[in-house]
C-alpha cells in the first residue's frame, strides 16, 4: 500500500490560476485542469480543503492604493472570492467530487457557512472543502486566510500553488536564479522571499505547519507533493 508524505492538505489557489492565460476572469480550461489534478489526488483518500484568492476578478490592495477605503475593498475581494469557488466547485463535481463551498461571510443562498466542526466531518467523509469569502475579516489575505484554515482543521501541510517550480533566491526570469529546496520560516522573514505574507508565515511558524511551494501548471504535481517526491521548495522549522 502506497505510504502519503500526507493525509490531509490545504490547498491555496490564487484567482490568478484560475484565470489561466486570460488577463483577468474565469477561464473554464484552466479551472477544469485544476479539477482534474485535484481529483487524481483526492481519489487517492487524501482529505483535501481549498482556499481561493480574488486576484483575477478584484484586487482589494491596489483598489485600496488607488483612493478606496481599504475595508470596503477587502470586502469586495472576500466576494470575488466565492465567485471562484463557485466556479471551481461545479468543475469539481463535473470530475465526480462531492464538494462543500463554505465562506466566512454569511450567504446561505449560494454556500453554507465556515463551522471548523462541520468543516472536519465533510473532509473526513472524503468532501473537498472550499474555503472561501477570506477569514470575513478586512486587512487580512488569502495567504493568512489559508494558514488559520490549514491549523483549524489539521492540515498535515499547506500547499502554496505557484506558476513558477518553487522559492528562488531571485527573480525565477533571471538565468542565474537558484530554485531553493529547504528553507526555515526565519528564512523566508528574515530574507522577504515573498512566499506568504509575514502574517501567514508567522503562524505557520508558531504551528509548526509545513508549506510546499509548487508549480501547479506541471500536470499531476499536486499528487507528487502528496506522495512526498521532491516537487517545489518545502518551508519548515530549521
Amino acid at each position: 500500500m502506497t505510504r502519503f508524505a500526507y493525509t490531509r492538505v490545504l490547498l491555496k489557489l490564487s484567482g490568478e490560476a484560475l484565470a489561466g492565460k486570460e488577463a483577468y476572469g474565469v477561464d473554464q480550461e484552466a479551472i477544469d485542469a485544476i479539477s482534474r489534478d485535484v481529483s487524481e489526488a483526492v481519489e487517492t483518500g487524501v482529505e483535501m480543503a481549498l482556499v481561493i484568492g480574488g486576484g483575477n476578478i478584484f484586487r482589494g490592495v491596489s483598489t485600496s492604493a488607488r483612493g478606496m477605503d481599504r475595508a470596503s475593498a477587502d470586502y469586495m475581494g472576500m466576494l470575488a472570492t466565492v465567485m471562484n469557488g463557485l466556479a471551481l466547485q461545479d468543475s469539481l463535481e463535473k470530475n465526480g467530487l462531492v464538494t462543500r463551498l463554505t465562506t466566512a461571510i454569511g450567504m446561505q443562498e449560494v454556500a453554507e457557512p465556515y463551522i471548523r466542526r462541520r468543516a472536519i466531518r465533510h473532509l473526513e467523509k472524503k468532501r473537498v472543502v472550499i474555503c472561501a469569502a477570506g477569514t470575513g475579516n478586512p486587512y487580512f489575505t488569502t495567504d493568512t486566510a489559508a494558514s488559520l484554515r490549514a491549523m483549524e482543521l489539521g492540515a498535515d501541510a499547506l500547499l502554496k500553488a505557484t506558476r513558477v517550480d518553487g522559492v528562488y533566491d531571485r527573480n525565477p526570469r533571471d538565468a542565474e536564479a537558484r530554485l531553493l529546496r529547504r528553507l526555515t520560516y526565519l528564512d523566508v522573514l528574515q530574507q522577504s522571499l515573498g512566499v506568504m505574507d509575514s502574517t501567514a508565515i508567522s503562524l505557520c511558524m508558531d504551528n509548526n505547519l509545513p508549506v510546499v511551494v509548487f508549480n501547479l501548471l506541471t500536470r499531476h504535481n499536486i499528487l507528487r507533493v502528496i506522495e512526498g517526491k521532491d516537487v517545489g521548495t518545502v518551508v519548515q522549522g530549521g
